[in-house]
């Protein structure tokens, strides 16, 4: 799965899709999208990535709380 991150603009490979959607998880490991090599995995902040189409993340992937707290 890619996503990308907000700042740069740059596409990210996600290494282990269940930490992204674990919601107690903040930060998971993924891979840069840059030239033909595989890059090794580093580590990104969820609330620093989006969808390639702009869009956040689900609000239960990033707040393990989200049931709880009222709808903004």
């Amino acid at each position: 799965m890619l996503l990308q991150i907000k700042d740069s603009g740059e596409l990210i490979k996600i290494v282990n899709v269940q930490e992204l959607i674990d919601p107690t998880v903040e930060s998971i490991q993924a891979q840069e999208q840059r030239g033909q090599e595989e890059q090794s995995p580093e580590s990104y902040q969820k609330e620093s990535l989006v969808f390639p189409s702009g869009e956040n993340l689900p609000r239960c992937w990033v707040d393990a709380n989200y049931r709880n707290a009222k709808a903004s």
